[in-house]
């Protein structure tokens, strides 16, 4: 079955960087559209970013030119780099399938906290 581990998150200063990796197993990971999602405090999981199998991406409109995700194949991975972070960017992240009505087996998620 398929498995998502995300890894990454860390406590970082507003306007600081960090990437997100998430490694993905038992799926033909080439063949599949990914998406990154996130969850504040309070709030329901929304999808942030996705990559289609042929590296297409899409965005939220309120994290265009911020976050930027992609891809390694070789790797079976997928990343989120995050630039300009802000406090209203403090969430759990997941990564899984792009297409919300096939996600499944949420991983643990990595926690980003952006904070003085």
């Amino acid at each position: 079955q398929v498995q998502f581990v995300e890894s990454g998150g860390d406590l970082v200063q507003p306007g600081g960087s960090l990437r997100l990796s998430c490694a993905v197993s038992g799926i033909i990971f080439k063949a599949n559209n990914m998406g990154w999602y996130r969850q504040a405090p309070g709030k329901q999981r929304e999808l942030v970013a996705t990559i289609t199998n042929t590296g297409a991406t899409n965005y939220v409109d309120s994290l265009k030119g911020r976050f930027t995700i992609s891809r390694d194949n070789a790797k079976n991975t997928v990343y989120l780099q995050m630039n300009n972070l802000k406090p209203e960017d403090t969430a759990v992240y997941y990564c899984n399938f792009a297409n919300v009505l096939i996600v499944s087996n949420w991983g643990q998620g990595t926690q980003v906290t952006v904070s003085s």
